[in-house]
């Protein structure tokens, strides 16, 4: 945003005007500085350079009538000294793929305990009759005759009634905010299903 005050210059054009004429001044030979002190990294001296032409603008009341470029390369070599600390105190980052992999089957083993608890609590929602052929087909593994001759029941009946209790799960699981995907894997705003990498 532009300011014009009567009887003055715009604002941002003589803050841009006063970094412009540090840099014609010093900028090549601050620049050559920064460089060698970073080893030749000219991406980071163009950030040091940027960053005290912008100091030397912000202290600009404190520094008139003092030379101006002992000043710029001070406040450059410290900034370079600042950088170079910072990296140094901060520790060093180690890939453990152990500990990856750890987490990644913890992760997995709590993602199972979630799953347990919700079609624990939708199976107790669907009727008995419905339970009973899940529990034979699905949790004994069982064929729909199997089951059949278990329950005392024609086996047409236990396929119908395996159809409408998975179609009951469903919409009980739909009711706790759960999605069966085509897979059968449960997935859910509250926890994203597991992923086969292990993130």
């Amino acid at each position: 945003m532009k300011m014009t005050v009567i009887g003055s210059m715009n604002v941002a054009e003589g803050q841009e005007q006063t970094i412009r004429k540090n840099y014609d001044a010093h900028g090549d030979a601050l620049h050559g500085y920064v460089v060698r002190l970073l080893n030749g990294d000219r991406y980071r001296a163009e950030d040091i350079v940027q960053e005290t032409l912008l100091r030397s603008w912000l202290k600009r009341d404190q520094l008139d009538g003092r030379p101006m470029r002992p000043w710029l390369f001070r406040v450059a070599r410290n900034l370079v000294i600042d950088a170079h600390r910072s990296r140094s105190a901060r520790p060093v980052e180690v890939y453990v793929p152990e500990a990856e992999e750890l987490m990644a089957s913890e992760r997995d083993e709590i993602q199972q305990m979630l799953n347990s608890v919700i079609l624990q609590d939708a199976l107790k929602s669907l009727s008995e009759a419905h339970r009973e052929v899940l529990h034979q087909t699905f949790f004994l593994g069982r064929t729909a005759q199997e089951a059949a001759e278990v329950l005392g029941l024609p086996t047409g009946t236990v396929k119908s009634r395996v159809f409408y209790a998975l179609r009951a799960m469903r919409l009980a699981l739909q009711e706790r905010d759960i999605e069966v995907a085509p897979d059968g894997t449960l997935s859910s705003a509250s926890f994203p299903p597991a992923s086969h990498d292990g993130r």
